[in-house]
């Protein structure tokens, strides 16, 4: 039966509705894909980048914990001051390492690898201040101060934070630029602490002997000559007592001085300087006025406290003073 006119142009109708429907559906589909390859190019440039910095920076920290942890296990040999020095070398990283963490905190990358990655290198830091901290103390060796982390929490919260990396470390292997991420490493999240620097504190050449000396005294006005032991002074009213000391070990040494002038007449005069040497350094104490008088015979005695007396020195000088007569008749 033949179709009617109606008929026909309501099948035309459809027909050019369809090609319009499918045209539009191409058009779409086209844009939708070419959105989602533009949206995947840089995405992969950002992965590439924090994978690039990520790597370098977990490698720093995996050499900074085993630098750390091997001087902890085989410092026992080392002098105090080399130990001091390296154990100095690596405390002087970690500000880096943090620095380098935070410039990782944008953009937000999928999984939020980065995050786990600044939990990771806040929880380095903090174990590596804290065992530095206590090995300084332990030691007694300059600078040492407390730490406000346990060495054991310290070592829990290290232990967790690398785990849960190791594992996070596989977010971006299905993402668009396909990296791989560097593994966390750490001998200190399991090194046995106390033993460790228990074997430490008691290595010789790591053991804190404490020893200072006087290195000098000065008198003012200059001494006429006169024999060792003896000090002749021109008849003047006042004489200036200066002192150096010496701190002979590897240590800060808080030290002090007395200088004690007593008359024959039985006069004493007193004097107390007090003072923190550094380690292996000198210290020069300002000149202490005494008063005298012409033809006065007395003692001069310097005392040094508060370690005793080094292998090469002494902590007391005593010397006996004469002040000549005034030549006034």
């Amino acid at each position: 039966m033949a179709r009617t006119r109606a008929q026909r142009r309501r099948h035309n109708v459809l027909l050019v509705a369809a090609l319009v429907v499918t045209l539009l559906v191409v058009l779409f589909a086209r844009d939708v894909s070419r959105s989602a390859h533009e949206a995947t190019s840089p995405r992969r440039s950002e992965n590439r980048s924090f994978a690039a910095l990520a790597n370098r920076l977990v490698t720093l920290e995996n050499n900074v914990d085993f630098h750390l942890a091997y001087l902890l296990g085989h410092g026992g040999g080392l002098s105090r001051p080399v130990f001091a020095a390296r154990l100095d070398q690596i405390d002087q990283q970690l500000g880096p390492l943090l620095s380098d963490a935070n410039l990782l905190h944008r953009p937000v990358l999928a999984h939020h690898v980065q995050r786990e990655l600044i939990t990771l290198t806040v929880a380095r830091v903090a174990a590596d201040q804290a065992v530095i901290a206590a090995t300084t103390t332990a030691l007694t060796l300059p600078g040492a101060s407390a730490s406000t982390t346990s060495l054991a929490s310290a070592q829990v919260a290290l232990a967790a934070a690398v785990a849960r990396w190791n594992y996070k470390r596989f977010s971006l292997v299905g993402e668009p630029g396909r990296v791989s991420l560097e593994a966390a490493t750490s001998p200190l999240a399991h090194l046995a602490l106390a033993t460790t620097l228990s074997a430490l504190t008691s290595a010789p050449s790591l053991t804190l002997t404490r020893g200072v000396s006087i290195s000098a005294v000065a008198v003012t006005p200059s001494p006429l000559p006169a024999p060792s032991g003896k000090i002749v002074l021109p008849p003047v009213t006042k004489v200036h007592v200066g002192v150096s000391v010496t701190n002979d070990a590897y240590c800060t040494q808080p030290v002090s001085v007395t200088v004690t002038f007593t008359s024959s007449s039985g006069a004493t005069q007193r004097r107390v300087m007090r003072a923190t040497i550094g380690p292996d350094a000198s210290f020069a104490f300002d000149a202490t006025s005494l008063t005298t008088y012409a033809s006065e015979r007395a003692t001069l005695r310097v005392a040094v406290a508060g370690a005793p007396a080094s292998s090469s020195g002494t902590v007391e000088k005593v010397y006996a003073v004469t002040l000549a007569p005034s030549g006034n008749g």
